[in-house]
């Protein structure tokens, strides 16, 4: 009879999937062959130790040497090395050498893996395909190694692509369906049903299940169905369901067309907004009831596009093909023009957040409300929505962020409440997916003022995509006469795919967006904006640098990779997307943590030229990078110029790319009038970019919009002095109050208020009446115009912000006040400035105090409210204000420094244990008596204020006032910290001694120091030389001492006998006889200097005490010192002064004779007569 059960074949390999995490794996060789070795049980976690001399290594092993990847033993191999190890792999020339170490894995069973002699191998390495979880093995048994290769390429090629993420997520849908259905006993049920999903899901079906498609799944276990993923996300759709251009949106809504929808919505402030967030409200609940799930869905992706669309034509085009009004309105209001101007005034209006406005004339605005007003709806973004709902609200909520005047609190309040709800999903991603979230948080934390966080988010995504770069220095020629080369700043950066295979620059390979899609057209093209060459008669197009055998070894450069270390600066590779995104990144945190000077613009361009260098990081990416280049070559004489031209030609190309040929909507004339004429012509359909490539990256770009864009050029062309063409843009965007400014910061103030005026007030009750903004032969004046408008315009807030500004008038800022609901916070912080400028403290406490109720994450606000309350001596409340400054920028110098002053000035209220002093108490008859309560804790508050100074001092280390404070507070501390008060005293010197000399000296501070020194420490042992002395002395406060005295202050002294006697005490308890005379010398020198001593005047009197006392003090010295010997330099061993009696008498004889004419009688002229007699009669 046949046989029922597979036939044996005999002569095959028991192929396991070897579990080796982390196993102690050796590899002996460092060769090609090891290299791959290592590569493989690495992929399997392995612990790896690598034996071979140091010779031996190629250039992969040694990468992973130095990545610190492996273990690493200079040396050949010895037979200790088994010691411990569970696998063996030696991939050696020496082939007696390798079948020794064979034997010895035999003796202490160990598997062992011999290259190249399959029969002293316990088992083979086989052609390996890897795709995520997905291993598949060749193996011909060492039959055919090249064949088993080719039969590998041949199964890779048939496998689906991104088979492994399918098996990735069917792994997750595991785990997901286990936690559901625990229980021992549903084990056959969750391997049947898992098992029909496999088999009914195409491997397609697999990659693109999200999950939101796996929880819908898990609801199917129970009644054991497995439906199909079209099923699962569609559902059954309702009978009147159909598709009718508008993304389904009408008839979601439950209208049959879009004619009723909006018959009941009044065109009013906000109504728009709330009847649209009502109805999908309504909706949403109805659709919960129904449970029909898939519409849900489909209003998020209604959302999405939306705002995709929105930020399409208003940032990176190109034109949108339809027009959003005929798809998003009814008829009758797309039939009316002036109907459709209102509406979308109206949304335009209620975009305001706490008295911030947007732009009056955003284009296709009812694109951004429908986004809006969708993805704040509580239910289809609620709390238990997922993540990926909740990023597009932040992402809505970001852009509405951005388009505003300023931040306003509550939107920020929003974003980072639904960030902090991430955290959690942002560490369940997959790396690219992380680094992706990580920049785009990087970037709203940048919006927002935090930089330290931007930065190390942007650290965490540099980690999660294996980015390796370093801003460094190479050598190279900047300009076309530069004969010698300089080091020239320079960012070297690798992408982590190109780390590990070093040919896929040369060979053309470009990477490929997170998308999984290529930066390239279909014919192989690169889009790229136009960029404009320098064509400068001095300056290179791009630096010159050295190829990199020429370039130095540098030893400061020893954190840099050999990966970049060998990079050529001038050709280095294209780096992922990214990668690039995370450099511009850099460049915009440089700049808004670093002062605007020359250095740290030299710093922040590299970062923008790596990136423009390789050209291929995608469309959006590499009109970025211009425009940082533009901002920095801004400050250059020799680059303004294409500065400007490079600005203009990103204007030029944003106005072009978003500004539709033709379009019937006469509603946007007024907006499509604000596009300019343009010097660089359209570039052609080939020429430029999909939509979806330029909107891929976006959220981590945040890129301006076309009106930011021409704004920043108009405030570049005032920087320039061209005022006119400046006036031109903000009048043709009709940004009238950029346009007041303008004229205000060149002296015109009465043009700047006319112009205020005139959003604001009319001459009459009729509008009409006042003359247009632009009438040049208008003669009417600001105080003509007095009667406020019936209908104030959207920024009417700010704009009576700069009207009180430019006249000074606090009325103005009140107003502001109250037509923002007494929501626009920088009324009150104008208010503030006013009150604190007019010496009201009070009030300008209280408007303070006002303005951080509605924004209460306003830095400066919380700085000038603890400044106003350190003046009304308020000093709680000034610690209380500065610690908040800190919350918000722990790096403010400034606030630490503050608030360390008024923690001085705080009475120690807390006790030694915690309790309140002065309590009064009664005893059991009820009489009042006093509480025995422990002493107060008096050093409390100056220990707070020390270390609040000297982390401001961290923070600002060119503030000699900071410094001064924390020496003066550091002293009054019961335990001086004499290391930080010698710090100090050495940080004044540097900062202070080129212009004050020893006027930078605190002399009672010196004086605490030595005293001190001289009590605590005992006398240095006398040195036969200078070397000796140097081991002898202690490290620490003395030897930190002695340098700060001998080294810092000793050159500054001019005139300062304190300074001399304070150095000659020093050198005295150093056992160095002549420098301690050397130092009497110059004191009494200094003090004889001084003019009109010898007068005899009542006011000279102090003066000719002071040469009394220096005379003596110098005899003294001579008698004490004169006949020691010398320490250790020339003259070694020789007497100090062997003629200090005649140098003694010299001295008293000199001062006697200058001032016995005027001082003849005095007692101090007989002192020194009756010393001079002793040295006579000695």
């Amino acid at each position: 009879m046949p046989e029922q059960y597979p036939a044996i074949q005999g002569g095959g390999s028991l192929i396991l999937a070897w579990q080796i995490k982390n196993k102690r794996v050796l590899v002996v060789g460092g060769g090609e062959v090891a290299a791959g070795r290592i590569l493989n049980v690495l992929n399997a976690d392995a612990n790896v130790t690598v034996v071979s001399p140091k010779d031996g290594l190629n250039e992969e092993v040694a990468y992973r040497i130095d990545k610190g990847q492996v273990e690493y033993v200079d040396r050949k191999f010895e037979p200790s090395d088994l010691d411990g190890a569970d696998m063996v792999l030696t991939a050696i020339d020496d082939a007696e050498a390798s079948t020794q170490i064979w034997k010895l894995c035999k003796e202490k069973k160990v598997a062992a893996n011999i290259a190249d002699v399959p029969p002293e191998c316990d088992f083979y390495f086989g052609s390996v395909h890897r795709d995520g979880p997905l291993q598949i093995m060749i193996s011909t048994n060492g039959n055919g190694p090249k064949l088993a290769s080719i039969v590998r390429k041949q199964i890779a090629a048939n496998l689906p692509d991104n088979i492994g993420a399918a098996i990735q997520k069917v792994g997750l849908l595991r785990r997901k369906l286990r936690k559901l259905a625990p229980a021992t006993e549903e084990g056959p049920k969750r391997m049947q049903w898992m098992s029909r999903v496999c088999e009914s899901w195409s491997l397609e079906d697999l990659v693109e299940m999200e999950e939101d498609d796996m929880e819908k799944l898990l609801g199917f276990y129970n009644p054991g169905e497995v439906p199909s993923l079209d099923r699962l996300r569609l559902g059954d759709p309702p009978e009147d369901f159909a598709f009718d251009g508008s993304f389904g949106w009408w008839t979601l809504l439950g209208q049959e067309d879009n004619s009723s929808l909006f018959e009941d919505i009044p065109v009013s402030h906000n109504g728009w907004m709330e009847q649209s967030g009502l109805r999908a409200q309504a909706l949403v609940e109805s659709l919960e009831a129904t449970a029909r799930q898939n519409l849900l869905e489909e209003l998020h992706r209604i959302a999405t596009a939306s705002l995709d669309s929105f930020l399409q034509s208003n940032v990176t085009g190109p034109p949108l093909a339809w027009n959003p009004a005929d798809v998003l309105f009814p008829k009758e209001i797309c039939g009316s023009d002036e109907k459709l101007r209102n509406i979308r005034r109206d949304l335009i209006r209620s975009l305001s957040v706490d008295g911030e406005a947007v732009y009056k004339l955003i284009p296709n605005v009812e694109l951004f409300c429908l986004a809006k007003c969708l993805l704040n709806n509580t239910t289809l973004v609620g709390p238990e929505s997922s993540a990926r709902y909740r990023w597009d609200r932040v992402t809505a909520n970001f852009w509405h962020q951005k388009l505003l005047s300023e931040n306003a609190a509550s939107l920020q309040e929003s974003i980072y409440r639904d960030l902090d709800i991430l955290e959690h999903d942002l560490n369940q991603q997959d790396p690219n997916e992380k680094a992706r979230r990580l920049i785009q948080r990087a970037t709203i934390h940048t919006q927002h003022g935090f930089d330290q966080k931007a930065r190390e988010d942007l650290a965490r995504a540099t980690t999660e995509t294996g980015f390796d770069f370093k801003l460094t220095g190479r050598l190279g020629k900047r300009t076309k006469y530069q004969e010698k080369d300089l080091s020239q700043l320079v960012v070297l950066a690798k992408s982590a795919d190109l780390l590990e295979n070093g040919t896929a620059a040369e060979s053309g390979v470009q990477p490929t967006s997170s998308a999984g899609h290529s930066d390239l057209s279909s014919n192989g093209a690169t889009f790229k904006p136009q960029h404009l060459d320098l064509n400068d008669d001095t300056l290179l197009e791009s630096i010159a640098f050295l190829k990199p055998p020429s370039q130095p070894s540098l030893s400061s450069e020893a954190d840099i990779s050999p990966a970049l270390a060998a990079l050529d600066p001038s050709n280095q590779p294209v780096l992922q997307p990214l990668d690039s995104i995370i450099l511009l990144a850099y460049a915009s945190s440089i700049t808004n943590t670093s002062p605007s000077d020359g250095l740290t613009r030299e710093e922040t361009l590299p970062y923008a030229l790596r990136v423009l260098q390789d050209g291929s990081s995608g469309w959006q990416i590499y009109t970025q990078a211009l425009l940082v280049r533009s901002r920095i070559e801004g400050y250059k004489s020799r680059t303004i110029e294409r500065s400007v031209l490079q600005l203009q030609a990103l204007v030029d190309q944003v106005i072009v790319e978003t500004t539709p040929a033709t379009s019937g909507d006469q509603s946007q004339k007024e907006t499509q009038d604000t596009a300019p004429s343009t010097f660089f012509p359209k570039p052609k359909p080939s020429e430029s970019a999909s939509a979806s490539e330029r909107l891929r990256h976006l959220p981590q770009l945040a890129s301006p919009t076309r009106w930011e864009l021409e704004a920043e050029l108009a405030s570049r062309w005032v920087s320039l002095g061209g005022l006119r063409t400046a006036l031109e843009i903000y009048e043709r965007l009709q940004m009238w109050a950029e346009v007041a400014l303008c004229w205000a910061a060149n002296d015109r103030e009465d043009k700047a208020r006319k112009i205020i005026r005139r959003q604001l007030y009319t001459l009459n009750s009729s509008p009409a009446a006042t003359p247009a903004i632009h009438d040049e032969d208008d003669d009417t004046k600001p105080e003509d115009l007095t009667i406020e408008l019936h209908a104030l315009p959207v920024d009417a807030p700010r704009l009576f912000c700069i009207l009180g500004d430019l006249e000074n008038s606090p009325s103005a800022y009140q107003r502001a006040w109250e037509v923002s609901s007494q929501r626009y916070a920088r009324a009150q912080r104008s208010l503030g400035k006013y009150h604190f400028t007019h010496g009201d403290l009070r009030s300008a406490d209280t408007a303070y105090a006002k303005a951080l109720k509605v924004n209460a994450l306003n830095h400066s606000t919380w700085f000038s409210l603890g400044c106003v309350r350190l003046q009304l001596e308020d000093w709680p409340g000034a610690v209380e204000a500065f610690a908040r400054a800190i919350q918000i920028e722990e790096q403010d110098a400034e606030s630490w420094s503050n608030m360390a002053a008024a923690l001085i000035q705080l009475a120690p209220s807390i006790s030694i244990n915690g309790a309140e002093t002065g309590e009064k108490g009664r005893d059991d008859d009820g009489d009042v008596t006093a509480v025995n309560t422990p002493k107060r804790d008096p050093q409390k508050r100056i220990r707070e204020a020390f270390i609040a100074l000297k982390r401001a001092a961290a923070l600002k280390r060119d503030s000699y006032r900071i410094w001064q404070n924390l020496l003066n507070v550091s002293v009054k501390l019961s335990r001086p910290p004499y290391a930080d008060i010698i710090v100090a005293q050495t940080r004044l010197i540097e900062l202070r001694g080129k212009s004050e000399g020893e006027k930078s000296v605190d002399f009672e501070v010196m004086e605490g120091l030595v005293a001190h020194l001289v009590a605590t420490c005992p006398p240095a042992p006398a040195a036969e030389d200078e070397m000796v002395e140097e081991k002898t002395r202690r490290p620490g406060f003395e030897r930190m001492l002695i340098d700060l005295v001998q080294n810092k202050i000793t050159p500054l002294i001019t005139s300062s006998r304190r300074l001399w006697l304070l150095t000659a005490k020093l050198s005295l308890h150093l056992q160095k006889p002549l420098a301690t005379l050397q130092a009497y010398e110059k004191a009494w020198r200094v003090t004889l200097n001084q003019p009109g001593w010898e007068s005899g005047t009542k006011e000279s009197a102090g003066l000719w005490r002071d040469v009394v006392d220096a005379t003596e003090d110098l005899v003294d010295a001579y008698e004490t010192l004169g006949e020691r010997t010398r320490e250790a330099g020339m003259g070694e061993g020789e007497l100090v002064a062997k003629d200090w009696r005649f140098k003694a008498r010299s001295a008293v004889r000199g001062v006697l004779g200058r001032a016995k004419e005027r001082w003849e009688g005095d007692e101090r002229v007989e002192r020194l007569g009756d010393r001079l007699g002793e040295l006579k009669a000695e």
